[in-house]
């Protein structure tokens, strides 16, 4: 069953690494810093810094991966079609990648700004995987 899925875990696999890598990265960019307490970020701190940018990154995936990867999981279990599944989960990895760039990269107080268009792709990725469990389970 699984390797009928092979792409759509992969690409779980992936967004999962991603994440972790974000967490890498904030945590020694906050570490860098001249004073830091660990575990908390400066409210002084803004779009500017990247330490800020790299924390929020890690924390705004944080929001969002499970409300994705849950569901994905549990149409690889419901049996949901492999093609569209893979399609929904590389869309949401290339769509979060964009975002952890953008944001890494753009230093604005702007909104929207351009990693706000990238996340509305996850976010309709996270409503298709939705969608195809839940048709899935009723259909």
């Amino acid at each position: 069953m699984f390797s009928t899925y092979f792409y759509s875990i992969a690409g779980l696999l992936a967004i999962s690494l991603m994440v972790f890598v974000q967490n890498i990265v904030a945590a020694i960019a906050h570490r860098k810093q001249s004073r830091y307490i660990p575990g908390k970020v400066s409210e002084e701190l803004s779009h500017d810094s990247f330490v800020f940018r790299s924390h929020r990154t890690f924390h705004n995936s944080l929001e969002n991966v499970h409300q994705f990867t849950l569901p994905a999981i549990l149409c690889i279990f419901l049996g949901a079609s492999t093609t569209l599944l893979a399609i929904l989960v590389w869309c949401y990895f290339f769509a979060r990648l964009a975002h952890m760039a953008l944001y890494y990269l753009l230093a604005t107080e702007k909104n929207p700004s351009p990693r706000s268009y990238f996340y509305i792709v996850g976010v309709l990725s996270t409503f298709g995987v939705f969608i195809l469990a839940i048709t899935r389970l009723f259909i």
